[in-house]
């Protein structure tokens, strides 16, 4: 069941997760292209980029190679080399890409800039959820640390450290964004001379959307050491659910640990440029709704009570809906515990080896129940703005939809870091610090962990 879910999660979640992010960026960059006054043009260049991002990750693929009984750093830098280098790739590419689409006049070298801005934020973004969950660096062996004192010391330490893992994250994505949006062009206002009005071309706008095109062009290679994670997960459980030799689990774990890493990375990669994507789409909205009626005027100011009042309902939907799936997950692993107590219970021959469970129960159960659960979120998120815009009206949606971008981006970062780093705790300790495996330190561990995956698999 275990492996069926790491698949399910790891590479069919995140897949959908990034998918998302990537095709609405691009459609957000489409509709401010035409906003800010860049015509075809505008609409084309995110696409070609994306097409050229494809072709710089392929090629990153293969420079990542490794020596047999390669170390796990070795490993890591390997795995870093492809990444580091596609988006190396995508940034040479996106110079004369610019140049040719856009051309001089319509501020080509500021959109490049922009374009880097994404590119240098999202892989700073993965550095530092690498820091922060990889037992490599001081904060998981600190975390590992406070296994030794129980159960209640690693779960405080782990939320610590998660909470602290917002703060690096949160200004990377703010730094892009003022840069971006000056380096594009910011507002600037036309005379039509004919008419005799202002026309207002939003640049600015333009140039966050094509951040976040470039955050997500070397997607690729960014997900494919997503899924390096779960695969390096799954030998392991076949390894020890076919009674292979030990030094096969030690290697499969050791590929794990490494596999959890580059899945925090991911996530946190994931987590950037969906919070650059969320706002990219906000302006879109925004630019929709003044293309739809240019009479209506919008007032996002914070002494309008009805943008206050979207703001702090906006804020306290990701809270709910946290809650919501780390409930769901609870109640599910619980009919899981009952079901495999039973069939011990009923068949004593499955603890001996004699006779063999009822695997199929168990992943039966998972599948329906993670169904089920999730029903009342998606309906939660997919209603919100149907439901506050008829109350509220379009500025109280616009002030809904930026609160809960904010707050659902800390939440995410905060979950995220937490379960990555309670995970590669545990198997930090594993691998004989402080007493290894069987001791007091490794029981604690192991239930940080046990709190970690919902955090950074479900809700995060």
């Amino acid at each position: 069941a275990d492996n069926v879910g790491d698949n399910v999660g790891d590479v069919a979640g995140m897949g959908a997760d990034l998918y998302e992010s990537y095709v609405g960026s691009i459609l957000a960059t489409f509709a401010l292209g035409a906003c800010a006054g860049y015509g075809w043009q505008g609409m084309l260049l995110p696409m070609a980029l994306a097409v050229c991002g494809i072709i710089c990750s392929i090629i990153g693929s293969f420079l990542v190679k490794t020596k047999e009984d390669a170390t796990q750093k070795s490993l890591l830098t390997s795995l870093r080399t492809g990444t580091y280098t596609a988006a190396i790739l995508s940034a040479i590419v996106a110079a004369p890409l610019c140049y040719f689409i856009l051309g001089p006049e319509n501020n080509c070298w500021g959109i490049f800039i922009a374009i880097l801005c994404g590119l240098i934020g999202g892989t700073l973004i993965g550095y530092f959820t690498e820091y922060f969950t990889s037992d490599n660096y001081k904060p998981t062996k600190k975390l590992a640390a406070a296994s030794e004192t129980g159960a209640a010391t690693i779960i405080i330490g782990g939320i610590s450290l998660g909470l602290m893992s917002t703060i690096a994250s949160i200004l990377i994505v703010a730094v892009a964004i003022l840069i971006s949006y000056f380096a594009a062009g910011g507002t600037t206002s036309i005379l039509d001379e004919m008419g005799g009005f202002s026309l207002s071309f939003n640049q600015g706008l333009y140039g966050i959307g094509i951040a976040a095109v470039g955050m997500l062009s070397t997607l690729g290679i960014t997900l494919s050491t997503d899924a390096y994670g779960p695969v390096a997960d799954n030998a392991g459980g076949i390894a020890q659910m076919s009674g292979m030799d030990e030094k096969v689990r030690e290697r499969t774990d050791a590929l794990d640990s490494l596999g959890n890493t580059t899945a925090a990375t991911g996530k946190g990669f994931a987590i950037g440029s969906a919070m650059l994507t969320a706002l990219a789409l906000l302006s879109s909205f925004i630019a929709q709704i003044k293309l739809l009626d240019p009479s209506f005027a919008f007032d996002l100011g914070v002494d309008n009570p009805v943008v206050l009042v979207g703001v702090f309902i906006g804020a306290a939907l990701p809270f709910l809906f946290s809650a919501l799936t780390m409930s769901s997950v609870g109640k599910s692993a619980q009919r899981v515990v009952l079901e495999v107590r039973r069939q011990f219970a009923s068949d004593p021959g499955i603890l001996t080896g004699k006779s063999h469970p009822d695997y199929a129960r168990c992943v039966k159960i998972c599948t329906s129940s993670a169904q089920k659960q999730m029903i009342a979120p998606a309906i939660i998120a997919v209603l919100s703005p149907i439901v506050f815009g008829i109350l509220l009206g379009a500025n109280g949606v616009a002030g809904m939809l930026l609160g809960s971008s904010v707050t659902g981006f800390l939440l995410a970062v905060f979950m995220s870091a937490s379960g990555g780093a309670w995970d590669n705790a545990k198997k930090y300790v594993e691998d004989g610090h402080f007493g290894g495996k069987g001791t007091s330190a490794h029981k604690a561990a192991v239930i940080g962990d046990t709190v970690g995956d919902p955090f950074k698999d479900t809700s995060g």
